[in-house]
């Protein structure tokens, strides 16, 4: 395992922020996908 506290603080930072993004974009993707497979599901509930 990184020890990041050996890290300056910059690369610290730097090291935060994509672990955000990564799982920022993890969530948009999971939640896209989650979206397309319950749609039909929704629409049949709504439509009867």
């Amino acid at each position: 395992m990184i020890d990041l506290a050996s890290l300056s603080q910059p690369v610290q930072a730097g090291v935060l922020v994509g672990a955000v993004l990564v799982e920022a974009i993890v969530l948009y993707v999971g939640y896209g996908a989650l979206e397309q497979v319950a749609k039909p599901l929704v629409e049949r509930i709504t439509h009867t």
